[in-house]
């Protein structure tokens, strides 16, 4: 016989309990008789059987019989999540298959149903930018899993935003528990607390990480010292005890000091250095093993690293003078500068008179203007062609200004131009004539009975007319212009007229 403590309803009463355990079956579970006084009631009878987590089963008088309420366990469905940055290697943490391999050995020690497995190379410094860990946040929330195997804390969360989801589901009841290789962690108050103090943790590593790396850059600056990849013409040098420094390199730094004195002395541009880095040096980065991009000559072209002195980071305003052997002098530098201001300096955009007015008669693309320069003629001549827009291989040719103008003029007979604006701008050029011969030689009379004759009104504004002259005339023209095979012609709604 075994006689519990029970603790008595009322002081004032002594009330006698005696609880009497028989054995029973063991598929019946355990039996309690409980001897009760008249004097108990109902209320205090339900009380009482609340605590003991019984159930009344039958009355015998003063016996009452309560048996055990059945419980069914909770069954365990995991998720075993293995991660690893991809950013930096993590000293305390093993590879993805590390992870796995020891975790899998714990699943089959402990007898753990692993659902699926999941991989992920993605740092975790920040808040939902992981797609597989998402994931698995959803499939919880669906019902799929509802534990999490992992090798530490860490691995599941090194910001608040991701640790915050799971605390949440712990607290919905849908993640019953997160084993690691050492812990359990559960819907408790302090093995939340503890997930919660680990995973800050983490997160303190990383941002103490940040800092401790960019203090360690400015130290290495101060002391002279290039905390980056070397610029083309130097070479990182490799021994350990000699990090950070760097050295000129054999094959390429002498052609970067070649760029700088021809850009410097001969007055080369960026465009004159690429080609000749490219077609004639055969020049490549040691890095890509590839030419050198116009915008990376600039670049280079601008670096002060190369005469001793630089700033890092980029545009903070920290020059440091450093260690390294330079390569040109500052004099050099500063005259490749202003050889590079001067060839920066933008030019208005020049208007052309026959631009984006005719069409191509090969290929139906816009017919544009480009300009050539010629020592030898002291001037430029502007020669007109295909832009090839609709076709890169058109061969439409190229055509002067000036033979443009005679082919034009000859076609004069079959232009249709508006006739009352030819009539306006002759107007308006008589009108002007009068008031420059009355300011400029006092010479005041009627005006003149001038012959209008729009035909030759059309040719002296293609001839002698200014660019904003020609290219109004030739907008109010109802036919269109083609080139084609450097001829001019004019097409019409019926008929095609040519010089040709």
């Amino acid at each position: 016989m075994c006689v519990p403590y029970f603790p008595t309803w009322h002081r004032s009463k002594i009330l006698y309990r005696r609880w009497v355990l028989k054995k029973q079956h063991p598929s019946e579970g355990a039996v309690c008789y409980l001897v009760t006084n008249s004097t108990l009631s109902g209320l205090k009878r339900g009380v009482a059987s609340s605590m003991l987590g019984m159930e009344n089963t039958a009355n015998k008088g003063g016996l009452r019989e309560l048996k055990a309420l059945p419980t069914e366990p909770i069954k365990m469905k995991y998720v075993l999540y293995a991660r690893k940055s991809s950013e930096a290697e993590e000293k305390q943490a093993l590879s993805i298959d590390s992870q796995v391999k020891e975790m899998l050995q714990i699943a089959e020690r402990d007898g753990l149903e692993i659902v699926d497995i999941r991989r992920e190379s993605h740092s975790a410094k920040d808040s939902g930018q992981r797609p597989v860990f998402k994931e698995i946040v959803g499939d919880i929330q669906g019902g799929r899993y509802n534990g999490i195997l992992v090798w530490h804390p860490d691995r599941l969360s090194r910001n608040a935003g991701d640790l915050g989801s799971l605390v949440d589901l712990m607290d919905q009841k849908l993640l019953i528990e997160i084993r690691t290789y050492g812990q359990r962690f559960t819907n408790s108050p302090s093995d939340k607390f503890l997930l919660m103090i680990l995973c800050s943790q983490a997160k303190l590593e990383n941002d103490n990480k940040s800092v401790n790396v960019k203090r360690g850059l400015r130290t290495r600056c101060e002391m002279g010292l290039w905390p980056a990849p070397a610029p083309t013409g130097y070479l990182n040098e490799k021994r350990i005890d000699r990090k950070g420094y760097v050295m000129i390199d054999p094959e390429r730094g002498p052609v970067m000091r070649k760029m700088f004195e021809k850009v410097a002395l001969e007055k080369w541009s960026g465009r004159k250095v690429y080609h000749w880095l490219k077609f004639e040096m055969n020049f490549r980065s040691a890095t890509s093993n590839k030419p050198l991009t116009l915008s990376n000559i600039y670049r280079l072209l601008q670096t002060p690293f190369f005469y001793g002195t630089f700033e890092y980071p980029a545009k903070s305003g920290n020059w440091y003078t450093g260690k390294h052997e330079p390569l040109i002098t500052r004099e050099l530098f500063e005259k490749a500068q202003e050889q590079l201001t001067r060839s920066e300096i933008t030019h208005e955009r020049k208007e052309f008179a026959f631009s984006r007015i005719m069409t191509c008669g090969l290929c139906g693309s816009g017919v544009v203007a480009d300009e050539k320069y010629k020592k030898l003629a002291g001037g430029g001549e502007v020669y007109y062609g295909c832009n090839r827009s609709k076709n890169l291989d058109c061969k439409c040719g190229y055509l002067r200004e000036e033979e443009l103008i005679k082919q034009l003029v000859a076609l004069i007979e079959g232009i249709e131009v508006d006739q009352k604006f030819i009539k306006k701008k002759f107007d308006q050029e008589q009108d002007r004539m009068a008031i420059f011969q009355k300011q400029f030689y006092g010479i005041k009379q009627a005006k003149p009975e001038i012959e209008y004759d729009p035909k030759k009104y059309t040719e002296h504004v293609l001839t002698e007319g200014t660019v904003e002259e020609k290219r109004e005339l030739l907008s109010m023209i109802k036919n269109k212009l083609v080139l084609k095979h450097k001829i001019v012609s004019i097409e019409s709604k019926n008929e095609e007229l040519s010089t040709g």
